[in-house]
């Protein structure tokens, strides 16, 4: 059976709320297209947090011949706190406050991406080591401080 985009976006929700709640966070998978994926609940913050998902299978050629990238096109007023970026191919994924993610876009149609492999980016360009703050583990604490 052929994979959807439908399908690679519900398991990039899948995979994000599994690792929330891996950490001890509860969320809640939204039905409408509203712009918020997921209500996650941090523990002792008494508030809830949106979450847009946006999912890629994998990193893809820059300019379709180029060094592989990561990234994807968001809205520029997405009603969400924070930007989930899930790569399915090898289960990362980062979580960016919306205004970092609007900032890293650099783009008048957001668009966050960064290179793969530092030694292949373009000077100046945002790379993998750039982004690695935002992975999700490391982005746990700050979601239940953020939150209080």
């Amino acid at each position: 059976m052929a994979k959807t985009t439908l399908h690679i976006g519900a398991a990039g929700e899948l995979l994000v709320q599994f690792r929330l709640v891996r950490n001890g966070i509860d969320s809640a998978r939204l039905t409408t297209d509203s712009g918020v994926d997921l209500v996650a609940y941090p523990p002792g913050t008494g508030r809830a947090l949106t979450v847009q998902v946006k999912t890629v299978e994998r990193s893809t050629p820059a300019g379709g011949k180029g060094a592989l990238t990561t990234g994807v096109v968001f809205p520029k007023e997405c009603p969400a706190e924070y930007l989930a970026i899930v790569r399915l191919s090898d289960e990362i994924v980062w979580l960016f406050p919306i205004l970092d993610a609007l900032r890293l876009s650099k783009q008048a149609v957001p668009r966050l991406y960064w290179y793969v492999h530092p030694n292949t980016a373009p000077s100046g360009a945002l790379t993998e080591q750039d982004v690695e703050p935002f992975r999700l583990e490391r982005m746990l604490t700050q979601l239940t401080q953020a939150a209080e």
